[in-house]
């Protein structure tokens, strides 16, 4: 019996909500919305007392798994290692199909986020690439070639 049905979303707690905001809209994800959740639910579920936070959901054109992201009003976020690598346990990188990788790498490029590494191209089926995101956060892009 699986318990799971689908693959709902993704969430990753951040502190400028906004710039973060910005830097998934441009890879071409859509807000699906932006609120603000507090209460005995929350601190329930997370195990936080007196939490208050903002959460802006944003989805894929297509509809598919959705990424959250999540700024903390109340307490303050703890920071985390900024600069970890693939390497490091826990969530490493949030991964996206791109039409164009050269396209996506050189917009974010402009946007002042770069390569961790290089372009790299496994046989003739993917192009990848991971790049830094704001506030550390790996991004993997890859294109379908073959």
């Amino acid at each position: 019996m699986s318990y799971a049905r689908r693959f709902d979303h993704v969430g990753i707690t951040v502190a400028d909500l906004d710039a973060v905001t910005a830097f998934f809209v441009g890879l071409g994800l859509e807000v699906e919305g932006r609120t603000f959740v507090e209460g005995e639910f929350v601190d329930t579920v997370i195990g936080i007392p007196d939490t208050r936070s903002e959460i802006v959901m944003l989805r894929p054109p297509d509809g598919g798994t959705g990424l959250e992201l999540s700024s903390f009003v109340r307490p303050d976020h703890k920071p985390g290692s900024s600069d970890a690598m693939a390497n490091e346990l826990g969530l490493r990188n949030v991964a996206f199909e791109v039409d164009d990788l050269q396209a996506a790498v050189d917009r974010l490029a402009a946007d002042g986020y770069g390569l961790i590494g290089g372009i790299g191209q496994y046989e003739q089926i993917w192009r990848m690439a991971y790049v830094r995101g704001p506030e550390g956060i790996i991004v993997s892009l890859s294109e379908r070639i073959g």
